[in-house]
C-alpha cells in the first residue's frame, strides 16, 4: 500500500515519520519543500502538488491548519480531488469543521472514494513516539482497511461515522483549553496564598484536579516558555470552530465563549506565535506572580522518538 502525506508541519512531519519507519511507501507534499528532506533522506518520495500525490497513492493522509487549508489543498489548482482515484481513501487529520469533512465525503463517495477523518491529541512528543490518540470517524470498512496505517502513529478511537473523530477531537480541545486557563489562575491563587508551587502540583496530580494539562503543561509554565509548539494562533483558530459547532447546535457555551476570550486577550498581548500556555502568564502578569520553578524541565518537543 502505497501511503501520502500531505501537511508536514511539526506534528504532520513525526506522524509521517513514523508511517515510514513501518516500512510503507510514501509519497509526501507540503507548501515547503525544504520541510520533506528529512522524509526523503529516509526513502520517501516527494509530490509536487496535492494532485500528484493523491495520484500516486491508495491512501492519502493530509494534516494542515484548518479548514480554509484543507478546502485548498483539496478544491484548488492542482487539488488532491483530481488526484484521488476509485477505490482510495482520504483519512483527514487536521483540526477541521465537521460540516466541511463531511460536504467532501458526499463528494468524494460518489466517484466512489471513501473518507476517514482522524485528528490527533498527544503533543509532538506523543507524535514522535508513536503513542497520540487518534479520534477516528468513518465507516467500519474503511477504518479497518486503514487501521494498520493508523496504528503506526498511535490508538485509534473509532468514535462512529465521517465527521464524528472532528466532533470529538473539538470537545477534547475544549476541555484542554478551559483546563489551560484555570490552570493558570489555580496556581497563581496557590502561590499567593503561602503554598510552594511544587508541593502544590503534587496534591493537583494526586486528586480529583489531575488531568493530561496538569501533568504535561504545568512544567512549561515552570520553565517559562509556555509551550511554543502549540501556538495562540492554533488555540484560537480551534476555539472559533468550537464556539461554531455550539452556534450549529444551539448552543450557548458560556465557560467556553470566556475561555475563548481569553485566549483572544493573550494572543493580542503576546502574539499569535507565543505558546499556548501564555493564557496563564495572562494571570500571572495581572497578578504580578512568577510562576517559574527552577528545575530541568523537558522540553517535550525536543523529545527523540
Amino acid at each position: 500500500m502505497r501511503i501520502g502525506f500531505i501537511g508536514l508541519g511539526t506534528m504532520g512531519s513525526a506522524a509521517a515519520a513514523n508511517i515510514r519507519r513501518a516500512g510503507y511507501d510514501l509519497v509526501v507534499h507540503d507548501l515547503r519543500e525544504e520541510v520533506a528532506a528529512p522524509l526523503c533522506a529516509e526513502g520517501a518520495q516527494w509530490a509536487e502538488t496535492p494532485r500528484s500525490c493523491g495520484d500516486k497513492c491508495e491512501v492519502v493522509f493530509t494534516m494542515v491548519f484548518g479548514p480554509e487549508q484543507v478546502q485548498t489543498l483539496m478544491r484548488g489548482d492542482s487539488g488532491l480531488m483530481e488526484g484521488l482515484r476509485p477505490g482510495s481513501v482520504w483519512v483527514d487529520m487536521t483540526t477541521n469543521r465537521p460540516s466541511l469533512v463531511r460536504a467532501l465525503a458526499d463528494e468524494l463517495a460518489v466517484r466512489g472514494i471513501e473518507t476517514i477523518d482522524a485528528p490527533v491529541t498527544g503533543a509532538v512528543d506523543g507524535a514522535r513516539r508513536g503513542e497520540l490518540t487518534l479520534f477516528v470517524g468513518g465507516s467500519d470498512q474503511a477504518v479497518e482497511r486503514v487501521r494498520p496505517v493508523l496504528e503506526t502513529m498511535g490508538e485509534v478511537q473509532h468514535v462512529g461515522g465521517v465527521g464524528n473523530g472532528t466532533v470529538a477531537k473539538l470537545v477534547t480541545n475544549q476541555l484542554w483549553f478551559i483546563h489551560a486557563a484555570a490552570i493558570g489562575e489555580a496556581l497563581v491563587l496557590g502561590k499567593k496564598s503561602g503554598i510552594d508551587l511544587l508541593p502544590l502540583w503534587e496534591a493537583m496530580k494526586s486528586g480529583a484536579a489531575d488531568s493530561f494539562v496538569c501533568r504535561h503543561d504545568v512544567p512549561s509554565i515552570f520553565a517559562g516558555h509556555y509551550d511554543p509548539s502549540f501556538t495562540l494562533d492554533l488555540c484560537c483558530k480551534d476555539l472559533a470552530l468550537i464556539t461554531d459547532l455550539g452556534a450549529d447546535s444551539d448552543l450557548h457555551l458560556e465557560i467556553t465563549h470566556h475561555v475563548r476570550e481569553l485566549f483572544e486577550r493573550a494572543r493580542h498581548t503576546y502574539g499569535g506565535a507565543a505558546g499556548e500556555l501564555h493564557v496563564a502568564k495572562l494571570v500571572e502578569d495581572a497578578s504580578a506572580v512568577d510562576l517559574r520553578v527552577e528545575g530541568d524541565w523537558q522540553k517535550h518537543w525536543e523529545v527523540e522518538a
